[in-house]
């Protein structure tokens, strides 16, 4: 977790509004869900909005001159598609998702797409101490809490801060004790497409009390685009020698085990079903990879060069650099076929995979792992990239 004054990105977005308001000779407003666009995109804006818990849900789309388009909404901070030329320039859909609000509202699955927090991934038995203090999360995982509890930051509708054609900046302020987290927690969340091909994503919080904090996004890539089949064909490169077994209930042992001579050795390009079905236990309790991998270090566009994925079919490739110390690999174990996306399709098993950077699971109670502890006063700020290309 890397804390700093927020007075910075403040400056940064405030800089940004004043120079596209100067090119304008007025300020711009935010992009609106309901203005046209020219791109063939595949959802539609005058019907996938609605209301929950009494706020107005819109779809958002940015662009870069590079034929990426994202389109988001403001239902849980999610990406809801995400477009990008393959190595014919055909477009293609590399992020699975669903046609309404409303379809994801009713989902089994709650977290195509979103941005996850308080806590992303698993606290045990949902509970945690701060200053001598227990604190507990719903249980929403069998016996322990997942992704913030039961309404977690993928079921609140945030607020558009501001936005233009190639960015888009959410935000929510967490009350105190919501989920059993302590303190009013400020968050904003950037997503930027960049002409370098990149997806960018920045998270900045800020709290009045002692609190865990631990951010990120939950997108189903399938680079072959949705509804193509399993991403079992998908070559995956890790850039990682450790990971972090976990007990029958996906909770961290407390170990930081070496990945070489194991299934979760993906120091070299393999495919994700190359070893998926070897017979392993941490591979049984997690019905397939369901793991989060400690990053080397290893040094990419300023961050730490988490991973490579490529499309079997499409040709694209996506490379993923974060400041976080750890990557969630998940290779869609859960994946029912009961929901249907915005294609037609289903979320059939396996047919889509999660690289979710963040900190380590259960750190509250782990003291050997990296703190996810914020204080008042300092500044949660961490970012993402996954950029894409072709070969």
């Amino acid at each position: 977790m890397k804390r700093n004054l927020s007075k910075t990105l403040l400056s940064v977005v405030t800089l940004s509004v004043f120079l596209v308001s100067c090119q304008d000779n007025k300020k711009k407003e935010p992009v609106q869900a309901e203005e046209p666009v020219s791109h063939n995109l595949p959802l539609d804006s005058a019907t996938f909005g609605g209301t929950i818990d009494n706020k107005k849900v819109s779809l958002y789309t940015i662009s870069n001159n590079k034929g990426m388009h994202a389109q988001l909404t403001n239902y849980g901070a999610r990406v809801a598609s995400l477009i990008v030329p393959d190595k014919e320039g055909n477009p293609v859909d590399v992020v699975i998702g669903m046609s309404s609000v409303e379809d994801y509202k009713n989902s089994t699955e709650a977290y195509f797409g979103a941005t996850i927090g308080r806590y992303g991934n698993r606290l045990a038995q949902g509970k945690f101490t701060l200053n001598g203090q227990e604190y507990s999360v719903p249980l929403n995982n069998g016996e322990n809490a997942l992704h913030g509890g039961i309404k977690g930051f993928q079921d609140v509708v945030w607020e558009v801060v501001s936005a233009d054609e190639n960015s888009i900046v959410f935000s929510y302020l967490s009350p105190d004790m919501e989920e059993g987290f302590p303190g009013n927690l400020d968050v904003k969340v950037r997503y930027t497409l960049t002409d370098d091909n990149e997806l960018k994503i920045d998270y900045e919080a800020t709290t009045d009390k002692t609190t865990v904090i631990n951010l990120t996004n939950h997108a189903f890539f399938n680079l072959n685009g949705e509804g193509s089949g399993d991403i079992l064909n998908h070559r995956l490169q890790i850039y990682a020698d450790r990971f972090i077994p976990v007990n029958e209930s996906l909770i961290p042992t407390g170990e930081l085990a070496p990945v070489e001579g194991t299934p979760f050795d993906f120091q070299q390009p393999k495919t994700i079903g190359q070893d998926i079905e070897t017979e392993n236990q941490q591979l049984e309790y997690g019905r397939g990879y369901d793991h989060t991998y400690v990053l080397s270090g290893k040094e990419g566009n300023g961050m730490t060069h988490a991973a490579t994925a490529w499309g079997n079919q499409s040709g694209i490739v996506m490379d993923v650099y974060t400041e976080e110390p750890g990557m969630q690999l998940y290779s869609g174990n859960f994946m029912e076929g009961k929901n249907e996306m915005k294609t037609g399709s289903t979320d059939d098993f396996r047919t889509a995979f999660c690289l979710e950077t963040q900190h380590f699971p259960d750190s509250p109670n782990q003291p050997d792992f990296p703190s996810t502890v914020l204080e008042p006063g300092d500044t949660y700020s961490t970012s993402t990239t996954y950029q894409f290309s072709t070969e």
